[in-house]
């Protein structure tokens, strides 16, 4: 640049100190009128081809944000399963402590009517077993008298003869007693 200026002044014969002033402001508005044009051609490729770039930036922006719902469901779903099973395992120890709680009051209820006299379920059991078993032999006892009567049943018609008798001799007893 300074060789320009030197050979400008050459043929201008001017001073050096005013033809380096002008020469100075001429580059500059040179490189202003540079920079403008370059801004100028910028702004006409952006609209040119600001359709096109808004467009792949919208893709873009999609599928990143695809890509952040996948990561979010699966850190979703990992904690609702940690939750889960957080969840769970209170639920268990809850369930135990309950049950512990729930032996308690059993024992102590037990103990309670065991001390008023009070028969537990163990001994209705046993009751009831013991009914049934002597249901079932007076069952057995009954049939098995039945079949004997059937097979005696000749020698009942003695009997009533008898009954007679003994009738007969229940009146005479206390005609002798009043005697």
């Amino acid at each position: 640049m300074v060789k320009k200026l030197k050979a400008m002044a050459d043929k201008k014969n001017m001073s050096g100190a005013s033809l380096f002033d002008s020469a100075l402001a001429s580059s500059v508005k040179e490189s202003a009128k540079e920079i403008w044009l370059a801004g100028m051609g910028a702004f006409a490729k952006a609209q040119a081809e600001g359709r096109q770039v808004f467009e792949a930036l919208v893709k873009e922006g999609s599928s990143l944000q695809k890509k952040t719902q996948g990561v979010a469901e699966e850190k979703f779903g990992e904690v609702t399963s940690r939750m889960t099973s957080m969840a769970d395992e209170v639920t268990a120890k809850a369930g135990k402590q309950w049950d512990k709680l729930e032996t308690i009051f059993e024992d102590r209820t037990a103990k309670a009517l065991k001390k008023l006299g009070v028969p537990t379920s163990k001994d209705m059991q046993a009751l009831m077993d013991r009914v049934d078993a002597l249901s079932a032999k007076v069952a057995t006892r009954a049939k098995s008298a039945a079949k004997s009567a059937a097979k005696t049943a000749p020698a009942k018609t003695a009997a009533p003869k008898k009954r007679a008798t003994a009738k007969a001799a229940a009146k005479r007893a206390p005609r002798k007693a009043a005697a």
